[in-house]
């Protein structure tokens, strides 16, 4: 698989091959995360995290034990980008299913930032991204839990395109249903019961850990899905 980094990048600038290098030579010491699994130790501010591999999710633990997951981070996606303060330190991410992760030190990612204007254009893209993406999901808290669950899925679909792990209509989806009940805000019975409501308008299948969308317009339109805010055209050179 070529690097879900630079694929993603490449939406937001043009790159050098010696950007790429220096993409892949700050990404060669992974580490493996089993699901279930913190990534990140909250009050850790000094590193930057990169998902290669699995999908990941940013939530918060709510005072009465629960737990709200607010975006997922697939392959590619990095993860405290930004340091915001004490605020927003209780935020954690944590591995969903089993991850493959680069812990960057923030003074690394920093520097290629000030070396390499292509990587500086691309960061300041996915930044922008982020936040798009970050507004789309508060607006989807607003749509019925139908389809708001189905633009998830949607999105899914375009982020895993982006850097090669999904095809057309299907991807793998090995999360279990806690976890998109936790990403919705809904309890494990209604999670159940919406799937069963997307399984029987085919507008899923769902089946040994791949999701499947048997016509990608229909449930778009259904899920009232415009990728615009994720801005994911392909960046050219000059």
């Amino acid at each position: 698989m070529s690097h879900p980094l630079i694929r993603k990048l490449e939406h937001g600038a043009a790159l050098s091959e010696i950007e790429r290098s220096a993409l892949v030579a700050l990404t060669l010491n992974r580490r493996c995360v089993p699901a279930r699994q913190d990534i990140a130790v909250y009050d850790n501010t000094d590193r930057v995290y990169l998902v290669m591999s699995g999908i990941a999710g940013r939530y918060k633990t709510l005072w009465q034990g629960g737990r709200r997951i607010v975006s997922f981070a697939v392959p590619g996606d990095l993860c405290r980008m930004h340091s915001s303060g004490p605020s927003t330190r209780d935020m954690r991410l944590g591995a969903l299913t089993p991850c493959s992760v680069v812990d960057i030190p923030r003074a690394r990612l920093t520097e290629l930032i000030e070396t390499h204007p292509g990587i500086a254009r691309a960061l300041r893209w996915l930044t922008l991204m982020e936040l798009s993406r970050a507004r789309e999901w508060l607006v989807n808290d607003s749509r019925p839990a139908d389809r708001r669950l189905a633009h998830n899925f949607c999105e899914l679909l375009v982020c895993l395109q982006v850097v090669g792990l999904a095809d057309a209509n299907s991807f793998e989806l090995a999360i279990p249903q806690t976890d998109l009940a936790d990403a919705m805000g809904i309890s494990q019975v209604h999670i159940n019961r919406v799937l069963q409501m997307l399984r029987a308008g085919d507008l899923i299948i769902w089946r040994r850990s791949v999701l499947t969308i048997p016509d990608v317009p229909r449930l778009k339109a259904f899920a009232e899905f415009d990728p615009g805010y994720l801005d994911l055209r392909i960046a050219r050179a000059a």
